[in-house]
């Protein structure tokens, strides 16, 4: 397995870490009372602040790791260069995150419309950035395994 499919599945767990966190903190460590408040939007923005950092840190974490576990397993460098097949990856992945991000905004103004708690919205705008980011990593692994 090369090192980029080995740093995609990294970062799914890096999502799917930062995903539990974040039901966890929104939905176990607030009261329902706070949520279901007239202060939602500053109950939401604080959520959400606090996730921006938080998912930095985590991320910066975890890749730490990976690079120092797979140097010592491997006997390998981390790959500087990248060729012309990379950044056509790696743009093909953005391009499927960014298709899952803007369909997911889109629906998330669906309950706004319907007249829906705002919660909802936030939570799918949440749960869509989240989606994003494990399809980005899900098309780096599927194209790096594909050999495109």
């Amino acid at each position: 397995m090369s090192y980029q499919e080995k740093r995609s599945i990294v970062y799914i767990f890096n999502i799917l870490l930062i995903t539990g966190i974040y039901w966890w903190y929104a939905f176990h460590f607030q009261s329902e009372e706070v949520i279901y408040s007239t202060e939602e939007f500053s109950v939401w923005g604080k959520i959400i602040l606090f996730m921006i950092p938080a998912q930095i840190v985590i991320t910066i974490i975890t890749q730490i790791i990976f690079s120092i576990v797979n140097t010592v397993a491997t006997r390998e460098e981390i790959p500087t260069i990248t060729d012309e097949r990379d950044k056509l990856i790696d743009l093909k992945s953005i391009r499927n995150a960014y298709t899952v991000f803007m369909i997911g905004v889109v629906l998330s103004m669906i309950p706004v419309v319907m007249d829906k708690p705002l919660y909802v919205m936030f939570n799918l705008l949440i749960g869509c950035l989240l989606l994003a980011q494990f399809v980005w990593s899900a098309s780096q692994f599927y194209f790096y395994r594909r050999g495109y």
